[in-house]
């Protein structure tokens, strides 16, 4: 591979492992419209590369949230059932979809996700009935005070992680710009505890499409190479970094992030870019 094309690849990696530990999507919202805009590839081979730094980025993630106890691992793996069925189900489909339609889909999600982040306010539950909740509690590095919480409405969450899986696959953004949403807004778990533990999880996500873009030969190993590299070293900084901001203004800054790139999507959906 070309030197000057590896060093790239390895920068859009770092950058991509940074924003996407900290908020929890992997950084498949930064490798598609890169890798389709800058580096001209098809929305499909964009997607499977996504995908495998999804899975370095929340190998990096995930050691670091799971030995601070910040990421809910008995939640995560729960819905993580649904969320691989999901994900194996849209890397099937994708094949057969247009790219102008992935990114039209990719768009639209990132749209819905912010725009559920702005208009419904954060609502954390301490308590909950039994057979509806479960209640965790976690340490906020930022205040140092250990704080709780009660995740409900897990049965609707179940259902609607399958979505999140398949739109994973289908998009490459490991469904991270769903489920932190998803966990935050309609299951109550605090933004902190919600972006790590997508990022628990998001890898589990990756790895089942991953395989299917694999076995069905639309994955470019050595821009894969480059860009697990650099997302493995970028979730180690994002790791760091987390500890210092405050959990407050995550989601508006998520929601940010996330219409920033759908103009982008778009753009280059509609071949304005």
């Amino acid at each position: 591979m070309d030197p000057i094309l590896l060093l790239g690849l390895l920068a859009v990696g770092i950058g991509a492992g940074i924003l996407g530990t900290l908020f929890g999507v992997g950084g498949g919202i930064i490798f598609i419209p890169i890798l389709t805009i800058l580096y001209d590839l098809s929305a499909s081979e964009a997607v499977a590369i996504s995908l495998v730094g999804i899975i370095a980025a929340s190998t990096g993630a995930a050691s670091y949230y799971v030995k601070k106890e910040l990421s809910n691992i008995r939640l995560g793996l729960l819905l993580e059932i649904t969320t691989s069925i999901g994900a194996m189900m849209g890397a099937m489909i994708a094949v057969y979809l247009a790219n102008w339609v992935l990114l039209c889909i990719f768009g639209a999600v990132l749209v819905y996700s912010a725009i559920t982040m702005i208009v419904k306010p954060e609502k954390i539950s301490e308590d909950g009935p039994e057979e509806e909740s479960l209640t965790f509690e976690y340490k906020d590095d930022k205040t140092g005070k250990e704080k709780r919480y009660s995740v409900t409405n897990v049965r609707t969450g179940l259902l609607m992680c399958t979505a999140a899986g398949a739109m994973s696959s289908m998009t490459g953004v490991g469904g991270g710009t769903i489920k932190v949403p998803l966990m935050n807004v309609h299951m109550h778990v605090p933004i902190k505890v919600s972006s790590a533990t997508s990022s628990y999880m998001i890898g589990i996500t990756a790895f089942s499409g991953a395989i299917i873009y694999f076995l069905q030969g639309n994955l470019l190993l050595d821009y894969a190479a480059g860009i697990a590299i650099g997302a493995f070293v970028g979730t180690l900084i994002g790791t760091r970094i987390s500890k210092m901001i405050d959990s407050g203004p995550m989601r508006r800054y998520f929601s940010i992030l996330l219409l920033s790139i759908s103009v982008i999507i778009f753009l280059r959906a509609g071949g304005l870019l």
